[in-house]
């Protein structure tokens, strides 16, 4: 989508999903959730963008990005996982069932890749050849494909603090899992992650990792939670430049939404600093990417919702009609 039709639409925006009619609100960095008596959960997937522990500013479309490229993933994958989705009244709402989340987030990968202090790539750059339970050989170089997709699960920190990673022995031994949870979740992971590389493939995408939560029902089933193979939790590569820029020595071609994240750190400390203005169509650069990012992945055109007023006010409709009925 071009910057034109954007910046015409840049006020459709929703930076905030405050509804006072509905119980238990909580607020995340990007998603604002309401709990309903009835088990069930409202996520409303607002356009905020979070970086640095803080929020940086508002993308127009971020939120139905995520919402609908979940809602696609959630779809082409129920066969080998049940998930938590029950309806989506608005192209930014998910009603989902509420479950009991379990404390150790599952991030599967097929490369040597990534930037966190958690990421094989960064781990196996300090020297580290053992990891996750894991065994890699000397001589691996960035971004390589590895031998077989692999787990690396984390703690899962509900109040903040920072994931650190676990063995499978450790998640045992301390009991954040069971024996079967951990070996259902682990055969449904990667049987998730092989469904999302082949069709990513279909579409000219690595899918180079991703992360799943997964929580339990009131029967104690193991479901598939949170989102799946988003552009904010995973890492798209374009194939058909891979291997040259591989065999260069150069980052691979990736959807790069961090113009306002680089932006911001190039002008600021902004961990501690006042974040300076961010400039309007910097911001639209940043959606026109998400917006890329949705129809490559899924194949699907990008619609515009309805210019009819507030985000807000278009979204406490369609929850209003949707829990009438």
């Amino acid at each position: 989508m071009d910057l034109a039709t954007l910046r015409a639409h840049a006020h459709q925006i929703l930076d905030d999903a405050t509804l006072p009619d509905l119980p238990n609100h909580y607020r995340g960095k990007v998603r604002d959730n309401y709990d309903l008596p009835d088990g069930r959960r409202v996520i409303i997937a607002t356009d905020r963008l979070s970086a640095f522990d803080r929020i940086l500013c508002a993308v127009p479309f971020k939120g139905q990005v995520l919402t609908q490229t979940a809602k696609f993933w959630f779809e082409a994958t129920g066969d080998l996982c049940p998930n938590h989705v029950i309806a989506y009244p608005d192209p930014n709402v998910a009603v989902v069932q509420r479950l009991s989340i379990l404390p150790v987030e599952i991030v599967v990968r097929g490369y040597l890749a990534g930037t966190t202090g958690t990421s094989l790539l960064t781990l196996y750059k300090r020297g580290e050849r053992r990891m996750y339970g894991l065994a890699l050989p000397d001589g691996m170089r960035d971004n390589e494909a590895l031998p077989a997709p692999v787990i690396t699960p984390t703690s899962k920190e509900f109040d903040g603090g920072h994931d650190a990673p676990l063995t499978p022995r450790q998640i045992l031994e301390n009991g954040l899992l069971t024996d079967a949870q951990w070996e259902e979740i682990s055969t449904r992971a990667l049987a998730l992650f092989a469904r999302g590389q082949a069709m990513a493939a279909e579409r000219g995408l690595i899918l180079a990792d991703t992360k799943y939560e997964f929580g339990t029902d009131a029967d104690g089933r193991i479901v598939l939670a949170d989102e799946i193979h988003t552009p904010d939790s995973s890492r798209y590569w374009r194939a058909a430049s891979y291997a040259a820029r591989f065999a260069a020595g150069e980052k691979p071609e990736s959807f790069d939404k961090d113009f306002v994240r680089n932006w911001v750190a190039a002008r600021c400390d902004p961990y501690h600093d006042a974040i300076p203005a961010i400039p309007a169509d910097l911001v639209l650069a940043t959606a026109a990417v998400y917006i890329e990012a949705f129809e490559t992945i899924t194949g699907q055109r990008f619609v515009l919702p309805p210019d009819d007023g507030p985000v807000l006010d278009r979204i406490r409709r369609a929850l209003a009609s949707y829990l009438a009925s």
